[in-house]
Order: C-alpha cells, then structure tokens, then sequence
C-alpha cells in the first residue's frame, strides 16, 4: 500500500491532493516521532522542576490563566477542555474536510513544538488511516485562539467520545473502540491545549479551495473561450503585445491560455462585422486575470500555514523555553480567505454576463437559443439561476476579516473571524462551480448553431465528450437534470492544458 511519511520536507498542495484523492496513508518519519518525545519529555521535565506556571499546562485557559492548577489534576484539566470545548452547531464539515484537518493537525503537531504524547499523534493517524471521520460542525470558531470548538469536536474520538463516521455510518465513538480493541488516550499537560489551538478548521477549508479553485479557474478560461466563439466575438483583445503593456501575470496566462485554447478555431478567424465585444468578453485577461493574482496570493499563505506550528505555548527544548503567544490567530488566514471569496465571486459574476450575452438573440444566435422562441422558453431560465447565484456570492463575499467580538473575559478581545471566512468560502467555490457549469450549459447550445463552422480543436474535444452527457436542447424539457450532469462533467474533466 501506498504511504506518505511525514517529516521535515516541505508539504505542499499537489501532495495533499494525492493523498486525499488516492486514499493514501500515513505514518511518522523516525525524525518526526523523535522530535514529539524530546518536546514531550521536555515539558515533563519542566514540569516536575516547578518554577514559574506555565499558561494551559498547570493553569486554567483564556481568563481563567490565573488559576493554578495542581499536578494531580493536569490530565483531568486537558480533558475537560475537550469536552466543555466542544461546542459547535450548524451544518456538518464535509467528511473530506474533517479528514484534512485531520492530516494538517498531525502535520503541525509533527514539528516537535507540541509537547504532546506520540501515541496521541499516532491516534490520530490511525482514524485518519482507517477513514474514521469525526463528525464537526461549521458553526462555533472565532478564528483565534485556534479553531477552538471545531478542534474539540475533531479530537473528542481520541477520548472514546463523539460520533463518528466509519463505512458511512454515523457511529458513536465507543463503538469504534470495540471494533478496533482501542482504549481512549489519556491526555497529559498541554496535549488538550495543543490539540485545540491552531488554525487546521480554516486551513482545510483554504487548501481544499486553493486546490479545487485552480481547477476552476482553468475551466473559466476554456469555457469563456467557448462562450468568446459561440458570440462570434473577436481574438484581438487577446493580443500579446496588449498584455506586454500591462503586464500582470495574471492578465498574460489568461490571454496566453485562451490564444491557445482558439488556436485553430475557423470561428474566432473569420471576418466580423462588429468591431468590439461586450466587457464580459473582451475584457476576459483583465478580469480572469486579477482573480488568478488574488488566488495565487491566498496559496500563498495557506502553503506557509501547513508547514506551520500554531497552537499555543509553544515548546523550544534546545533553547529551553517555553512561550506564550499568538501562533492561533487566524487573521493572515481570514484576510486570505476574504479575499478568495471576491475572487471567485467575480469569476462567477463575468461568467453570468456571458451566459446573458448569448441569449439575447444578437450576432445571428436565436432568441434565447432556441429556434422556436415564444412557443419554448429556451435558455432564459438557466440565467436567471446564474443570476441568483452570483447575487448570493456577492452577498457572501462581504468580508469577514473586519469583524471582532471580545470573547472570554476580555483576554480575547481581538479575533480573525477567519472560519466564517472559511465556511462561506466553501459556499462561493461551490456557487461558481455552478455558475460555470450554466455557462458552458448555455455556451455549448449557442455553439450548435453556428454550425458547420468549427471552433478549436482542443475546444471541439471538450464539447465532443460533454455532449455525451449532455445533448443539444430542440425543444423545452425538464433541464434541472442537464445542468446537474454539467455540474458532474467540470467535477471530472480532466483538462490537459499545457503548462503556461
């Protein structure tokens, strides 16, 4: 079987990917289990030489931080932090997220700054390995002092407590520790803490729309290029030297991919009576572009944020040190992640002008897209299911980022709010996957009566194998269920662009 081993080398996302997608497992490097007892053995040394409290390990949490706690009761205080910490609501996190932050979790406590048990770690690779998937919920992260209720709801099977899905059935916890002999891990000083804070809720959600926005944003370009030669619009704005002049890279890759993509297209060559498209067409580099400038920011920050240690204190055995800071606070995230909302927000919003564009009977293209309009509805309806749409990313992409609500006492007055960007997000990913889908829904049918003139090669492949899912519409039918198998055909399409 096929394994990842977790060390010191530089995670990345085409490696989250694989292992996600092939189901691959886990395990610890010899490096990576040595650095987790050297900081373990570490703190317990520091602990039985007493000295000065340490915040979360002999003290209580948030205002409680001046609340000492005595020796006998450090295991008992980090698991009633789980417990009462567990405390989210709202929808469920999609399994393949949970089993993310799963992974992330492991890879920051792997680092050796934890002071955690390595049979805690373990514990989590073995759910993660058996595709044991705790149940979290949404709703219940201010996105500082860690991912404190989602992380609860996440760690509660290490303790034998919380559901649980296995073989997709939804089970209680104790029922897996039958199943597999298992006894709860009992939690020593700091492991709760470590557990709880960190940012692994937010950063699952970015990495997995970092790395299903990449897709996304190809599928922009190649469906816009069919929309650019369905509306019989022009290659000009396209133009290198137009690029060279502003050139943000954005702007270059998008123009570069679509002169690619219309390469050898007869409708993009033949001569036009019009002698400028509407912005949603010619202004595609520009706008495209500046999304896929944000998004590279955004993997930016999530690619330093899974090589990196957040919870808090943090442990430096070879210094001797043991520091209370900040680590957890998710705001380089939340402000990423704000911003990944706007980006594909605007990708989904030019995508629906488009989609508007070629049903408006210009450019020799029926009205609505059907050649029997009044009679047939035609296409009409699809835009305005686009139109809702975007109107509800535009609404879910008010920043988050900019609001803080004091929580516990006062201690922690200032928070990222860095979930809730990360949960509408998902929901903005999820829109604009279907917003493209339309588009191509829409751009493939007025593509048809432009026939016999054919668009690119490339481009005549990709209609070739969505007509096998999805055919031309003559007259009006229940079309739900077309734009659900479009929707599935961008999910599995495999592009094969060339590298830019």
């Amino acid at each position: 079987m096929k394994k990842h081993i977790i060390n010191s080398k530089k995670l990345t996302f085409p490696i989250i990917k694989r292992i996600l997608e092939e189901n691959i497992n886990i395990e610890l490097s010899e490096e990576s289990k040595q650095k987790i007892v050297k900081c373990r053995t570490f703190l317990d040394n520091k602990m039985q030489e007493g000295g000065e409290p340490v915040y979360g390990v002999n003290t209580g949490f948030g205002a409680l931080y001046n609340k000492t706690i005595s020796d006998n009761d450090l295991g008992k205080l980090q698991k009633n932090l789980v417990m009462s910490h567990a405390c989210g609501t709202g929808e469920e996190v999609p399994s393949e997220i949970v089993k993310l932050m799963l992974f992330l979790k492991i890879q920051s406590l792997s680092y050796g700054y934890s002071g955690v048990q390595l049979a805690t770690v373990e514990r989590l690779i073995e759910l993660f390995n058996n595709n044991i998937i705790p149940v979290v919920y949404q709703q219940g992260s201010l996105g500082a002092s860690g991912d404190l209720a989602p992380l609860a709801h996440m760690s509660l099977p290490l303790l034998g407590l919380g559901k649980v899905y296995y073989n997709g059935e939804k089970v209680h916890s104790s029922k897996i520790y039958k199943i597999f002999n298992w006894k709860p891990v009992e939690l020593q000083s700091k492991e709760g803490l470590a557990l709880l804070n960190g940012t692994q809720f937010m950063s699952a959600f970015g990495v997995y729309s970092c790395i299903k926005v990449f897709k996304l944003s190809q599928l922009a370009d190649v469906i816009g290029a069919i929309s650019l030669d369905a509306f019989d619009g022009r290659i000009e704005p396209f133009h290198k030297l137009i690029q060279e002049i502003r050139p943000h890279k954005g702007q270059i890759k998008t123009a570069k991919r679509v002169r690619f993509l219309l390469g050898d297209s007869e409708l993009i060559k033949r001569h036009k009576e019009h002698v400028q498209d509407p912005y949603s067409f010619r202004c595609i580099p520009q706008v495209h572009g500046a999304s896929k400038d944000s998004i590279n920011y955004v993997a930016y920050v999530f690619a330093n944020e899974i090589n990196s240690v957040t919870d808090n204190p943090t442990i430096f055995p070879d210094d001797d040190l043991i520091i209370s800071a900040g680590n957890f606070h998710g705001q380089p995230l939340a402000l990423a992640l704000d911003n990944l909302c706007i980006a594909m927000s605007e990708l989904g919003n030019i995508s629906e002008r488009r989609t508007y564009q070629l049903l408006n009977g210009k450019r020799g293209l029926p009205l609505f897209l059907v050649a029997n309009p009044g009679l047939n509805s035609g296409f009409m309806i699809p835009q305005y299911t686009s139109a809702s749409i975007v109107s509800q990313n535009k609404q879910l992409s008010t920043p988050a980022s900019v609001d803080s609500i004091e929580s516990s006492k006062g201690q922690e007055d200032h928070v990222s709010m860095g979930a809730n960007a990360a949960t509408k997000a998902f929901r903005v990913l999820c829109n604009l996957q279907k917003i493209l889908a339309i588009e191509l829904f829409t751009a493939a049918q007025a593509l048809e009566f432009r026939r016999p003139v054919k668009t690119s090669t490339f481009l005549e492949n990709f209609i070739k194998d969505y007509r096998d899912l999805v055919p031309f519409i003559e007259d009006d039918k229940v079309m739900y269920e077309d734009i659900q198998k479009t929707i599935q055909y961008l999910r599995d399409v495999k592009l094969n662009l060339p590298e830019d």
